[in-house]
């Protein structure tokens, strides 16, 4: 008799942490700002680095976020804009180098999935999409030797080393609907890339559709793009998806799945309060 597969992990955090309006309320009183991500870490298993999508970050910067954080956090780090919104994908070889020369690899076994958000302009085209999902390095060690290839803008602020050569994941979040197309969703298949559920309160698509051996889901807000909180019922509504992901009665191949989720509700500071909240509607189910 075959052994039932184990469920994957769901992991359940916020987009950022730097938020005035976080201070005071989910951040306690008088908390200096260089403990928030510590902070972060005794509250949720993972983060989505953010600031990365503005610019390319230090290295020093995302040793110093490792160092803050228990050893089995996790970091998702949303890719450069310059590559999704700038270049739309296309020619993106140094780019590429550059971003992975950052400083992402001195995260080590803490580097979660790497999200690239396209901007609702970004039409699918097979071409440029197929392009794209190749040049993505699979592994730390493809990225580590891409990294070498970095132009002089990182000379002297580089990072190149890695602990192990292990498989990297990725996501991505388009915002137009020509991606609902079967195409599409084979191609992103074929590459082992998780299309982003994104919940954001009906502004653009979206899509649930399992592509990667993991899922990733971004709540933006249900009813205000942004500023809304989460009522229970959706809340719950989440949970439910989210169990049925991870244990594989929710994907039409039956294979449990690692679920990254990450609330980006943040105007109004409910981004942590709502993840706190779908972290206990999960447990109720799975009894974790």
């Amino acid at each position: 008799m075959a052994a039932t597969p184990q469920p994957g992990r769901v992991r359940i955090g916020v987009s950022g942490w730097r938020y005035a309006g976080w201070r005071g309320d989910f951040y306690p009183r008088g908390l200096p700002q260089r403990r928030e991500l510590e902070y972060i870490g005794t509250h949720f298993p993972t983060v989505e680095i953010n600031g990365s999508f503005y610019s390319l970050q230090r290295p020093d910067s995302y040793r110093r976020w490792r160092a803050e954080v228990p050893d089995d956090f996790c970091f998702a780090v949303k890719g450069s804009r310059y590559v999704s919104h700038m270049l739309r994908l296309r020619d993106v070889d140094q780019a590429l180098a550059n971003f992975f020369a950052s400083g992402l690899l001195a995260l080590g076994s803490q580097l979660g999935p790497i999200l690239w958000q396209l901007p609702e302009r970004q039409k699918y085209d097979p071409v440029v999409l197929e392009s794209f999902l190749r040049s993505l390095p699979r592994t730390t060690g493809e990225a580590q030797q891409r990294a070498e290839r970095h132009d002089e803008r990182l000379d002297g602020r580089a990072w190149t080393e890695i602990e192990e050569d292990v498989r990297l994941q990725y996501a991505l979040e388009p915002r137009s609907a020509t991606f609902d197309d079967p195409e599409a969703l084979r191609m992103l298949r074929q590459h082992d890339v998780a299309l982003v559920a994104a919940d954001t309160a009906g502004r653009w698509p979206r899509f649930d559709a399992l592509t990667g051996d993991h899922a990733y889901v971004r709540l933006h807000g249900a009813q205000m793009l942004y500023h809304s909180a989460y009522t229970a019922a959706e809340l719950d509504e989440w949970a439910d998806l989210i169990v049925s992901w991870a244990d594989g009665t929710g994907a039409s191949d039956g294979r449990p799945r690692d679920v990254y989720v990450y609330f980006d509700n943040d105007a109004r500071g409910h981004a942590p309060h709502d993840a706190e909240a779908l972290i206990a509607s999960v447990a109720q189910r799975t009894g974790g």
